[in-house]
C-alpha cells in the first residue's frame, strides 16, 4: 500500500506527465495500483526501434520518492530481457544512487536513452543484431495486442 507522501508524488507525476508527455513516451498507473505504472516507449526514428512500440512496467515501492522503483520492457525488444528486472542508476538495483528528485519521466526518459546505446547491465541483452532490433520492433504492436496487461492498462 502506497504512502500519503507516494500517492500524492504519484497522482502529481501523473498529471504532469497527461499535460506534458515526454517525446517518444506514454505512462500512466494503474486505476487500481498507484504503485504500479505501465508505458510504452515508441520507437524513435533513425533507430533500430523505430516504429516499434515498447510496453514496460515501473514498481514503485511504499515510499516513494525516497526509493527507486524496478523496471521492466515487457514487449520483446532485442534490447531488454523481456519481463526482467532492469538494473540503471534509476533502479532498484541502485538505491544508494538514487535522487528523489527524478521523476517518472526523468526515469523513463533515462530507460529510452539506455535502450538506443549499447551499454551492458543486468536485464539487458547481448549479441543481437540491429536486424533483428527491426524485426522486433515490426512485431511490437501485434505482441502487445495480444497481451491481456497491456490491454487492460491502455484500453485496448
Amino acid at each position: 500500500m502506497a504512502s500519503k507522501t507516494a500517492t500524492k508524488r504519484l497522482t502529481k507525476e501523473y498529471a504532469l506527465m497527461k499535460k506534458s508527455p515526454p517525446d517518444f513516451i506514454t505512462a500512466k498507473p494503474l486505476e487500481k495500483n498507484i504503485l504500479e505504472w505501465h508505458y510504452i516507449i515508441t520507437g524513435p526514428p533513425d533507430t533500430p526501434y523505430d516504429g516499434g512500440e515498447y510496453h514496460g512496467r515501473l514498481i514503485f515501492p511504499a515510499d516513494y520518492p525516497f526509493a527507486p522503483p524496478s523496471i521492466q520492457m515487457i514487449t520483446p525488444s532485442g534490447r531488454f530481457v523481456p519481463s526482467a528486472n532492469i538494473c540503471t542508476s534509476m533502479s532498484n538495483y541502485h538505491p544508494n544512487t538514487w535522487n528523489p528528485g527524478w521523476s517518472v519521466a526523468t526515469i523513463i526518459t533515462g530507460l529510452l536513452s539506455m535502450m538506443t546505446g549499447d551499454e551492458h547491465t543486468t536485464g539487458a541483452t547481448t549479441g543481437v543484431t540491429d536486424y533483428e532490433k527491426r524485426e522486433f520492433a515490426a512485431k511490437s504492436k501485434e505482441f502487445n495486442l495480444a497481451n491481456s496487461v497491456f490491454k487492460n492498462a491502455f484500453g485496448c
